[in-house]
């Protein structure tokens, strides 16, 4: 388990409280990149609080298709998973670990003590869930009124926002599924991009110039 000055820095606006009942009563697990920790389904017992690395929370379509909703970062914490825990239903997303990560479980009892006894607390659920419903309003928007041009570009400013890297290791079939189109398609589309100036095409990777 992380020390109290770890947990600090990566939930800053945890009480000193609140952060001693974490190291006392959460369980820490660590996944490595392509895990799936989270599956459509599944009933969820508890919220996740990231530590280090970076998580894909996305729903997955009958023909196999991606729809990719938000990124989970070091010292966020998984919306719908406080939502199913609360109300003990099962999940209608998947979480896939994109780079190694070290997170937190809180079981559900305590979860909902806390909103009670520990204001930080009760101010972290409602920003969570106020972020996350503006990210997926986001994506929304993007697919309703964006041409597949403009939603290439809107994706991939997005994933080197949560790697905090211009260098993309995504491949055209990757990007393709969570688009929901084709390889070619995409491969179509990045071409033209690069021949704007807007990306380097690689063989295993890409730059986003802009």
């Amino acid at each position: 388990m992380h020390d109290l000055g770890d947990l600090k820095k990566v939930f800053p606006s945890f009480s000193d409280d609140l952060i001693n009942e974490i190291e006392t009563n959460a369980v820490r697990h660590s996944y490595k990149a392509g895990d799936i920790i989270m599956r459509t389904g599944q009933y969820i017992n508890n919220t996740l609080l990231i530590l280090k690395g970076q998580i894909k929370i996305y729903r997955e379509g009958e023909n196999g298709g991606e729809f990719l909703m938000y990124y989970l970062q070091p010292g966020q914490a998984c919306a719908v998973s406080m939502i199913c825990a609360t109300k003990s239903q099962t999940s209608q997303i998947m979480a896939k670990v994109v780079e190694d990560v070290d997170l937190l479980m809180i079981p559900l009892t305590l979860m909902e003590k806390w909103m009670m006894e520990y204001r930080s607390w009760y101010e972290f659920v409602i920003f969570t869930y106020r972020t996350r419903f503006e990210e997926v309003l986001e994506v929304i928007d993007n697919i309703a009124f964006r041409a597949m041009d403009e939603r290439l570009e809107f994706y991939l400013k997005r994933h080197a926002d949560a790697s905090g890297s211009k260098d993309l290791k995504l491949s055209h079939q990757e990007i393709a599924t969570e688009l929901n189109t084709s390889r070619e398609v995409i491969s179509r589309l990045l071409k033209k991009m690069e021949q704007r100036g807007m990306v380097k095409l690689h063989r295993n990777h890409m730059q986003l110039l802009t």
